[in-house]
């Protein structure tokens, strides 16, 4: 099998992928982590009015959302574990992984990541009481549930076949009903 490289020069080898070590992934994550959903928040949150704020402090309600950023973070660490765990030589830096993974919070929900993403937005919007930051979290929703997930899973079901015909039949897609 011929590859072409980015210059258009044709190989007989296949492009290698490109790996990280085993802690090198958190650490780029994090990275982006924070960016995405710490930073950014905060700044589209100084786009509007902070409701519910006085002398640019959080009201009461507000604090409240910051109990599903902390459930948000705490989802994300649980699940980072398991890929962590699962992943002992290293990540490769490819959307689709090499393995199905089933435990930690993918056996509660398929989209473990996905869901305390949203929360966390969720989160930041009754904090921060930004409308701005609530349309991101919307944003962030429609773009996951309509795009984003329905890609992962033919992926999936196109690297693993039956197994994850069958992981899905058991596992809900967010929560509720099973199959969903």
């Amino acid at each position: 099998m011929k590859a072409v490289g980015i210059l258009g020069a044709v190989s007989s080898k296949p492009p290698k992928r490109a790996t990280i070590s085993r802690w090198m992934g958190p650490i780029i994550f994090a990275v982006g982590f924070w960016f995405l959903h710490i930073a950014m928040p905060h700044h589209l949150s100084l786009l509007t009015h902070h409701q519910g704020w006085a002398q640019d402090r959080p009201g009461r309600w507000n604090l409240l959302g910051l109990i599903w950023v902390v459930a948000g973070i705490a989802c994300i660490v649980w699940a980072m574990l398991g890929h962590i765990v699962q992943a002992p030589k290293g990540w490769e830096w490819e959307r689709t992984p090499k393995y199905l993974l089933r435990r930690a919070p993918y056996t509660f929900t398929r989209n473990p990541i996905y869901l305390a993403e949203l929360a966390l937005w969720l989160g930041w919007a009754i904090f921060y009481g930004s409308i701005a930051v609530f349309l991101g979290f919307l944003v962030a929703w429609l773009a996951f549930h309509f795009f984003v997930v329905p890609w992962e899973e033919r992926t999936l079901e196109a690297r693993f076949g039956e197994a994850c015909c069958e992981y899905r039949s058991k596992v809900p897609r967010w929560f509720g009903k099973i199959g969903s």
